[in-house]
């Protein structure tokens, strides 16, 4: 699989990816595996600011998905993170093992809170993307064990209203630990779409319960927010590329 540098980018500015992996049904028990050793291995990647390897699930997290799973980095340049695609032999097992990688080349816009105790994000001057242009967005959470099962609760009618939202090209629910340590990623063809979803009348009720309660409530230990700009994409997603860029 080719990595092509993003021509947007700047050199030497930090580059941030995304990845989602779907490996083949005779080897989920190998890539189930690699969340207990990959994290160890990718530390000593020259260059490699952050990386999260996730699993993923139905219902935005509720059931796991064995098949699928998301690689999240940060990396020092793009020629950094494109040796990495190229020439590294953990990424080149799962080349070898799935039957689908799909990968986006992010720009940081936005963001806010911590992941481990820190935003690997926050390394670019922030900027908002013309309302035509596509963004992605990640939401990441530690959940309290005693507050899930409310999270959760209030999880299938959000998932269920944004898998309608015009505009939206893709999304996935991600996480690092079942139930406790989520996060969701979605694609939306133009920040203006995205900002109508959110921020929206149809959604606004929705959306500004469901934050009032995480504060009031106490639902998170840990929480992040961030919106990227889309570079370039590669690859497929559930057999096309959600939104191909170059």
């Amino acid at each position: 699989m080719s990595f092509s540098p993003a021509p947007t980018a700047l050199p030497t500015s930090p580059l941030t990816t995304l990845s989602i992996i779907t490996v083949r049904l005779e080897n989920r028990r190998w890539a189930l595996a690699q969340m207990g050793t990959l994290p160890r291995q990718l530390a000593a990647v020259p260059g490699l600011r952050f990386a999260k390897l996730l699993g993923s699930g139905y219902d935005f997290g509720l059931k796991p998905n064995f098949a699928r799973y998301g690689l999240m980095a940060v990396w020092d340049d793009d020629a950094t993170a494109r040796r990495f695609f190229e020439r590294n032999p953990h990424w080149q097992a799962y080349q070898e093992r799935s039957h689908e990688l799909w990968t986006a080349d992010l720009l940081p816009l936005q963001g806010h809170g911590l992941w481990d105790g820190s935003n690997p994000f926050d390394y670019a001057p922030r900027a908002d993307a013309p309302a035509e242009a596509p963004v992605a967005v990640l939401t990441r959470a530690s959940i309290r064990l005693l507050r899930s099962w409310k999270f959760w609760q209030a999880v299938p009618p959000v998932s269920r209203a944004v898998q309608q939202a015009p505009g939206l090209l893709a999304a996935i629910g991600l996480g690092e630990l079942p139930i406790v340590r989520q996060a969701t990623f979605s694609l939306w063809r133009s920040a203006a779409e995205m900002r109508q979803y959110a921020y929206g009348q149809q959604h606004e009720g929705r959306h500004k319960e469901i934050i009032k309660r995480t504060r009031q409530e106490g639902w998170y230990s840990e929480e992040m927010f961030a919106r990227f700009r889309v570079l370039s994409t590669r690859g497929t997603w559930d057999g096309q590329n959600p939104l191909p860029l170059p």
